[in-house]
């Protein structure tokens, strides 16, 4: 049974003002000055999701395979596992490879880390220099061949559990928990969000593996005789009978596998139902959170992109924020909201027969495997699109990202001195990652939307990928950084603190050079942006080689490495209070990184969407340069974020530049390339392997 909220009597003034707490000393504004922004690691790779540990040590997930570990006692960041190495091995195509990473509840006594992820299996790639793309399922299926073909890109994200142990997870343990059915070599929406309830049960989210880009923004409802079935959500998000687009609930097994809890959407048994079904009716609910204190469901479920309703196909885009406190389908594909329905539009025609009944969905997809009668579309919270919401206007305007992120957990008990304040207690938080926001959803004692308040508007949170708290009490942020699918200088790892007292030291760290073919290498080290908010005495630390001696005490040392390898060379820097922090530069001696050109296309030349575009890249590396390794990739532009189409391998490629349903003239399109090659470094095991990227953004022409 749900408990009440623990929220005190609010008093609400005008609109657009806070919501401010009318008893006294109980929930009092906090200054915003003593919030302060931590880095805790700059170089995360691609970063998806992140797990802190009760220790504050933070498992971070890139979707390249890496999961790296930050240690705030050393500072390091060091290799917790790569997933490529795993038994299953890793699939990579448009947004699928390493998604969620999430502690077990009794992590403390069994070590379980939950991982999500899309295992190699036996799926197509693309062959190097055929041209042909491989990697890519049909999207039209004219011939037996193509049907076949077809059938090679069945495949599964996965949900499994490894042993943590001495820092690293024992990729040789894993237990298998759950595997979601998908289609591969064709875009998107993956989900992939784990988190627990307070009865040991697992929820994870899934997208609705479906292609929008030949929807015009509108709902995806093409079952076309002949057409890939990837362009039908009703035969996922849509179907009692498949498990994505969903909010999955489960409760794992001692040995793997899972139980099915009461109380889900479907019972056990059922006809045409999966009983792992908590939530239905979703397009791709990439963050969800539980509230720990009374087991209520956040989930932030992802826009179409249609700029503007159309009386033959629907609404506009509609991104949603919601509380579930219970089963329910939330009607995609049929519906945005309950009030909001897509016409029944047939693409053979292109004709429409009228809007779909919210309160009485009927699925006749003949890719359908579930019932024909589904559960009525329940109301979410929060609905927006890209502009100004008359019923939400705190939430701005912009791209449609919506992320639910965790309700804090005040610890009057607790003595840790970065701690948030109770102001936020039992509050649940709101990240958009289109916005580069963080707001507070503040709930009335019945658990209902009172107010949404900015959260540290004067921070920076560059498309913001997850959020959690730590046992300490401290918001730890993952950043993805401005770009598309590489590694990005604005990623980062870090951790918002409420300071009493003295703030902690922000570091900053560069070398000049970080790399050569040949030893040694003298590199000149610099503190510079070092400083401390409290004006205090700083002393300086660093470990040029990362064995836990520290090496200088100077601000900006140079070291001469004697020997060829890989060092992570750590600064350390303390104030008068003791408080720390540190920042990493990694410096490989015996290998230099690898620099990548564009050939073609260039710069300003002129394309129109539907046009063939020649991709050539010229890689240069102190070794001989093996270009199966390079990656191409095709990526939509639109607004701040980008929609993976294609990929290939090869120093040259071609790509059909689909703008995919999008309307150019009016959707600030472009057609980006992508290409990224990682050498193979200084040893047979692949240590101190570098990776060079680039990439250019092409223009439609008027």
């Amino acid at each position: 049974m749900r408990t009440a909220a623990k929220c005190v009597c609010l008093l609400v003034v005008l609109c657009g003002s806070l919501v401010l707490p009318s008893i006294a000393g109980a929930q009092v504004f906090p200054d915003q000055t003593r919030f302060q922004k931590v880095t805790l690691n700059d170089r995360p790779g691609e970063p998806m999701a992140l797990a802190v540990l009760p220790d504050g040590r933070v498992l971070h997930s890139a979707r390249t395979g890496e999961i790296r570990l930050f240690d705030p006692d050393t500072g390091l960041n060091t290799l917790a596992a790569d997933m490529r190495e795993s038994p299953a091995g890793l699939y990579q195509h448009d947004e699928e490879g390493v998604q969620g990473v999430a502690l077990d509840p009794n992590f403390q006594q069994n070590r379980w880390v939950y991982v999500y992820y899309s295992p190699r299996l036996e799926t197509p790639v693309d062959q190097p220099g055929t041209g042909i793309n491989e990697g890519d399922a049909p999207f039209n299926l004219e011939t037996p061949e193509d049907r076949a073909r077809l059938a090679l890109f069945k495949g599964a994200i996965r949900l499994s559990r490894f042993k943590f142990d001495a820092g690293e997870l024992d990729l040789g343990s894993e237990q298998k928990i759950l595997d979601v059915p998908v289609d591969r070599g064709i875009c998107c929406h993956v989900g992939g969000h784990i988190d627990f309830d307070s009865q040991g049960n697992l929820y994870l989210s899934t997208g609705d593996d479906t292609n929008p880009f030949e929807s015009d923004g509108y709902s995806p409802i093409d079952d076309r005789p002949g057409r890939n079935p990837a362009f039908d959500a009703r035969r996922s998000a849509g179907n009692t009978n498949d498990l994505r687009g969903k909010v999955l609930r489960i409760k794992p097994k001692a040995g793997g596998g899972y139980e099915i809890p009461a109380g889900n959407l479907f019972p056990a048994g059922a006809p045409n139902t999966k009983p792992e079904i908590y939530l239905m009716g979703l397009r791709n609910p990439f963050r969800i959170a539980i509230n720990k204190d009374n087991d209520d469901l956040y989930v932030g479920d992802y826009s179409p992109d249609a700029n503007a309703p159309d009386p033959e196909r629907g609404p506009d885009g509609k991104g949603k924020w919601f509380v579930a406190r219970g089963p329910g389908n939330y009607g995609w594909p049929y519906c945005a909201t309950d009030q909001l329905p897509y016409q029944d539009y047939d693409f053979g025609t292109e004709t429409s027969s009228g809007a779909f009944n919210c309160a009485k969905p009927i699925n006749d997809s003949p890719y359908n495997t579930g019932l024909r009668e589904l559960p009525p579309t329940k109301h979410p919270d929060v609905w927006y699109g890209y502009g100004a919401s008359a019923e939400f206007p705190e939430l701005g305007t912009g791209g449609i990202g919506p992320m639910a992120g965790p309700a804090y957990q005040y610890k009057a008990n607790s003595s840790s001195r970065i701690k948030w304040p109770q102001y936020y207690d039992n509050v649940p938080l709101f990240y958009e990652w289109t916005r580069d926001y963080i707001k507070e959803m503040r709930l009335d004692e019945s658990g209902n939307l009172l107010k949404i308040n900015p959260v540290l508007p004067s921070f920076t949170f560059d498309n913001p990928m997850d959020i959690e708290f730590g046992e300490d009490g401290a918001l730890y942020t993952l950043e993805y950084g401005t770009g598309f699918f590489v590694t990005l200088p604005e990623a980062q790892l870090a951790r918002i603190d409420y300071v009493r007292g003295n703030r902690t030291p922000i570091v900053k760290v560069s070398a000049d050079p970080t790399d050569s073919p040949t030893a040694p290498l003298e590199v000149e080290f610099s503190s510079d942006g070092t400083n401390d908010p409290d004006g205090d005495r700083l002393t300086f630390q660093w470990d040029f080689d990362a064995d836990g001696t520290f090496d200088s005490t100077e601000r900006n040392p140079t070291h001469v490495f004697e020997e060829e390898g890989v060092y992570n060379s750590t600064l350390k820097v303390t104030d008068r209070t003791g408080r720390s922090a540190s920042a990493e530069v990694q410096i490989v001696v015996g290998n230099e990184r690898p620099t990548i050109e564009f050939i073609k296309p260039v710069a300003g030349q002129p394309f129109h969407f539907g046009d063939t575009v020649q991709v050539e890249v010229k890689v240069t590396d102190d070794q001989e340069v093996d270009c199966t390794k390079v990656q191409l990739s095709y990526i939509l532009g639109h607004d701040t974020h980008g929609h993976p189409i294609s990929s290939a391998n090869g120093c040259t490629g071609q790509f059909v530049t689909t703008a995919g349903g999008h309307d150019p003239a009016t959707q600030n399109l472009r057609a980006v390339f992508a290409a990224s090659y990682t050498d193979p470094g200084t040893g047979a095991d692949g240590e101190g392997a570098l990776t060079g990227n680039a990439e250019i953004a092409l223009t439609p022409t008027p």
